[in-house]
């Protein structure tokens, strides 16, 4: 029986649903209704009988969008036929309403969603789980366990690189080619002000001795680049040079990425690479922290004031910073180190 999985929201989020998808697909034929960003990440996933692309804010916003984005899902599906069941990974009335548009009969989705009244099945949102475990937990009978340490490997995200990302990120570290040193990928943007940590040029002072180092992300981070690679000038910036598939790539060869909490840390635990992840206003225990084995948290745990925000506010509410100014050079890169030499 086919299926149609509904996730429209963060770059994080496209990742951490790839083990739902992957528990379907072993139970018939898998359409994804994704953005155009979350369907350049699940390009060539094996998993996945068709993409269909809601542009939702873009050539498909709107009333008139939502409907023929809901066509689309409806038709063309192939020798599977249509979507008989909706899992709605991203719970908003506009998802829920695009599931009920394109004809599907069953919809699964959170209890606490905001389309859950268009849901024919409500699934309970375990807040203490990580949110791979949460997605995935849409594909259970509704008494599941939560996954054993034993099946931990069901809930790992899956991403796949093509040849020409792979070509690509070759062609990117060939400066840096003839180095033996472990390669250490930093990813010091996020879309949220204060996930940045400060620190990023002395954490790189501090690695360049005994690692190569590349600096990952959207072009927009290229300022945040530069002062990187001003501070450990043998650093590579590769920021706006590759897709996220060759994001994800570059990052799968890496021996560590340090990262804020943000798209990157979800890249690496696709890719099984050890991360270690810095968390200010937000704490690992909303369910977004890394999964990759080895990977490390640096945090301040003394700070009464945090988590202050689920996401990240555009400034720190007391404005001192201290979650983000307090977390040290000289820990992190500790925390690198051991990262960078933990077994994969």
């Amino acid at each position: 029986m086919s299926a149609v999985v509904i996730q429209t929201s963060f770059l994080g989020d496209v990742v951490l649903t790839t083990p739902l998808i992957a528990e379907l697909a072993a139970r018939g034929p898998v359409d994804v209704v994704t953005t155009p960003a979350g369907a350049a990440l699940l390009a060539n996933h094996p998993s996945l009988r068709r993409l269909v692309i809601y542009d939702k804010r873009g050539a498909a916003r709107g009333v008139r969008g939502l409907y023929r984005t809901a066509r689309e899902v409806a038709e063309g599906a192939g020798a599977g036929g249509s979507p008989r069941t909706a899992y709605l990974a991203q719970g908003s009335l506009r998802s829920a309403t695009l599931a009920v548009l394109a004809g599907i009969p069953e919809r699964v989705g959170f209890a606490s969603s905001a389309g859950r009244r268009l849901y024919t099945r409500r699934v309970p949102y375990h807040a203490e789980w990580h949110h791979a475990e949460r997605v995935w937990s849409l594909a259970l009978p509704s008494d599941a366990r939560p996954a054993t340490r034993a099946e931990a490997g069901v809930l790992r995200p899956r991403l796949y690189p093509g040849a020409a990302e792979r070509d690509a990120v070759t062609a990117l570290l060939a400066p840096l080619a003839g180095d033996r040193r472990p390669l250490v990928a930093l990813a010091p943007g996020s879309v949220w002000a204060t996930k940045r940590w400060p620190a990023y040029p002395a954490l790189a002072a501090a690695l360049a001795p005994n690692f190569r180092l590349v600096v990952i992300g959207a072009g927009g981070d290229s300022e945040l680049a530069s002062a990187i690679v001003a501070a450990a000038p043998g650093a590579l910036d590769a920021t706006g040079r590759l897709s996220l598939l060759g994001s994800a790539e570059l990052i799968g060869r890496a021996a560590c990425l340090v990262t804020n909490d943000s798209a990157p840390q979800h890249l690496a635990s696709a890719m099984g690479t050890p991360t270690v992840a810095i968390f200010g206003p937000t704490v690992p225990a909303f369910g977004f922290g890394p999964l990759a084995p080895g990977s490390l948290i640096a945090e301040h745990d003394a700070m009464p004031c945090r988590p202050c925000d689920r996401h990240g506010p555009v400034t720190c509410p007391l404005g001192h910073f201290k979650c983000m100014r307090e977390v040290t050079p000289v820990t992190v890169a500790g925390l690198a180190r051991r990262a960078a030499t933990s077994p994969r």
